[in-house]
């Protein structure tokens, strides 16, 4: 049996230049961190008892004889590029709701590449996890996704990432005082909306509205080095990056039409009203988990508010996927 973890992600600020359709244009930054709530993936080789060669459990069960009959997109693509011939199960556990804005696909993606080459007796880099990834999902599955959430599953951290117009990225760890950073995420509060959506029509409505919106994506990157600078310099308060974070949003709002909703925009101005300084929809938009940035005086008050949502702790994830079960007895090499 093998386990592979791999955390979410929450992206702070560059959505949007992410997307293969504008950074190969004009390159793209991303900034933000990955988590501590992860998705698992066990994968054991299937015994020749059962009357079907492949098991998958995810929010449902399928059983097949043959890869091409699976369901589940990543998990089909995954086991025809990897060669897989041998019956396997793979099951799925995650510390968060899929389709909710936190890179959740793309670790399940990362995560599932990770733990087969771990059953083929192989190790890949973090850049190569990454990399994998992007091209399974972009280019074999034809999902309309960026490439910022492979990464984070893969490397974790809080860190920059540039894309460039090569196709290649540049991954930079965040200096941050030790204090300053206790500091800022002490200030962030995720909640759950209680919606869930597929981001691919809503990512899909950005990309092809993106050539209308140069000037928004253009100012949502330049908040990238100021955000860095915000975060990593004693002389800025930390506040700014509250007030960054609403401005973030307001632009993000007006990348398409389907971004927000009248029940996020409540939600939204409550935690406003509250205390909050600033915050943003995690992910292409439409639901899933929103963060806000609140003074720690005045997060009471917005949980308060905010009471019929699910409210989540969280701290930094530096690890990025790895294999935290390696027990291959029984597991052949494809």
């Amino acid at each position: 049996m093998i386990i592979s973890r791999t955390p979410f992600r929450v992206s702070l600020f560059g959505g949007g230049s992410d997307y293969p359709a504008w950074f190969r244009q004009h390159g793209g930054a991303v900034v933000g961190f990955t988590i501590d709530k992860y998705c698992y993936i066990t994968l054991r080789t299937l015994p020749p008892f059962f009357e079907h060669k492949h098991r998958i459990a995810y929010s449902k069960v399928e059983t097949v004889d043959d890869i091409a009959d699976i369901q589940h997109p990543a998990v089909r693509a995954v086991l025809t590029e990897m060669g897989v011939s041998s019956g396997v199960e793979i099951h799925h556990d995650g510390d968060l709701p899929a389709r909710s804005g936190m890179g959740s696909s793309s670790s399940f993606t990362v995560g599932l590449i990770n733990t087969l080459l771990a059953k083929q007796g192989r190790m890949a880099t973090k850049k190569q996890l990454a990399q994998e990834a992007i091209r399974i999902e972009q280019n074999v599955i034809g999902e309309n996704v960026g490439s910022q959430d492979q990464v984070w599953a893969a490397y974790g951290g809080m860190n920059r990432i540039t894309f460039l117009r090569d196709d290649t990225f540049d991954v930079v760890p965040l200096i941050i005082p030790v204090e300053r950073r206790r500091a800022m995420l002490g200030s962030l509060m995720l909640f759950f909306t209680g919606f869930s959506r597929y981001a691919d029509k809503i990512a899909a409505k950005q990309i092809a509205n993106l050539a209308n919106r140069e000037a928004h994506v253009h100012k949502m990157v330049a908040m990238v080095d100021e955000a860095v600078a915000i975060m990593g310099s004693d002389g800025r308060q930390l506040d700014d990056l509250g007030r960054l974070l609403h401005d973030s949003w307001r632009l993000k709002r007006e990348l398409a039409d389907a971004v927000t909703t009248p029940e996020i925009d409540e939600i939204y101005q409550a935690a406003m009203d509250a205390g909050a300084i600033g915050g943003k929809l995690l992910g292409a938009g439409g639901g899933g988990f929103v963060l806000f940035y609140v003074k720690p005086e005045l997060q009471a008050k917005v949980r308060e508010r905010l009471k019929s949502l699910i409210h989540v702790d969280f701290n930094i994830d530096n690890s990025g996927s790895k294999i935290v079960v390696y027990e291959p007895n029984g597991l052949e090499n494809s």
